[in-house]
């Protein structure tokens, strides 16, 4: 087998042009070129990036008439590399992102190269000082951020996904639209076999943000965490990890709003279809749980 293939996919709104010209010039500045860059407009027009930037590889511009979500859209990017059918690994980059080093490509191949088995590998986030939020680090507890090594779960603003997993396994679940959808992937991933990687050396550098200044989080978030379990626990699972997700939700949730919208959410995931049901072997919460995240937090 030669060398591996890499594509880079970036999903942008269209109200970010100067950060996603910025993440671009830092694709173009990598030591190893990807073959193919794929640009997603989540329900927005978009520039010809091909003639403003210096982009290497094959760039494809994808429009889509409405916003299907943070997941919806890379699945749209990831069905046209499928088209191409040239690519052996995808990394995903947030639109405000930016790629400081110029190795992080090269990286990305040399772990896949290394690990036949390796599905995922995971970013560190970082902002512009330096500072890696706890809620980015894939471990539980007040975990350093600089310690990598396999995990459980992966972030979604900076991660790199093996073609032959996704075609096993499948994509990101287009219907959450947002929050949870790394999890219900990484469970998949981590059912069939695969591997996860914490590479905290590859740094995604991102503007410190929290998930609440999106209006439908509260909402969106309790839906698709019942979703999740709903898909992917075993049945006795299902109300333990409820119970303690409930638990710890009433605890640091401070606005009276938020948790009218959150239990609002959490109606709507147990009456609404939650889609098809592939719950996990009990030797896989088994390897979660050895891993240090048992599927009940």
């Amino acid at each position: 087998m030669g060398a591996l293939r890499i594509a880079v996919a970036v999903v942008t709104m269209g109200n970010r042009p100067a950060e996603v010209d910025a993440l671009l010039e830092s694709v173009a500045k990598q030591d190893l070129a990807p073959t193919r860059i794929v640009i997603v407009g989540n329900g927005c027009p978009l520039p010809d990036f091909g003639e403003r930037l210096a982009l290497p590889g094959e760039v494809t511009l994808l429009e889509l008439d409405e916003n299907l979500g943070c997941p919806g859209g890379r699945n749209q990017a990831l069905a046209r590399l499928r088209e191409f059918g040239d690519v052996d690994v995808v990394v995903e980059l947030d639109d405000d992102g930016l790629l400081v080093d110029a190795d992080v490509l090269r990286r990305v191949r040399d772990l896949f190269a290394a690990d036949p088995k390796l599905g995922i590998v995971g970013f560190r986030i970082a902002d512009e000082h330096g500072e890696t939020q706890q809620r980015h680090v894939p471990r539980v507890g007040a975990s350093d951020p600089m310690r990598g090594g396999y995990v459980t779960g992966f972030l979604g603003g900076g991660h790199g996904f093996r073609t032959a997993m996704l075609d096993e396994i499948g994509d990101w679940p287009a219907e959450f639209f947002f929050a949870h959808e790394e999890t219900d992937l990484a469970w998949r991933a981590a059912d069939a076999g695969w591997r996860i990687l914490y590479a905290p050396e590859l740094l995604l550098q991102h503007p410190k943000t929290s998930p609440a200044r999106h209006a439908i989080y509260y909402r969106v978030n309790a839906r698709n965490r019942v979703w999740l379990v709903r898909r992917r626990l075993p049945l006795l699972l299902i109300p333990v990890h409820l119970a303690i997700w409930t638990l710890l939700t009433l605890v640091r949730t401070r606005s009276r709003a938020g948790l009218r919208a959150w239990f609002g959410g959490f109606v709507e995931g147990l009456r609404e279809p939650a889609g098809e049901r592939r719950p996990m072997r009990w030797r896989t919460v088994w390897r979660l749980s050895r891993l240090g995240r048992p599927p009940v937090i």
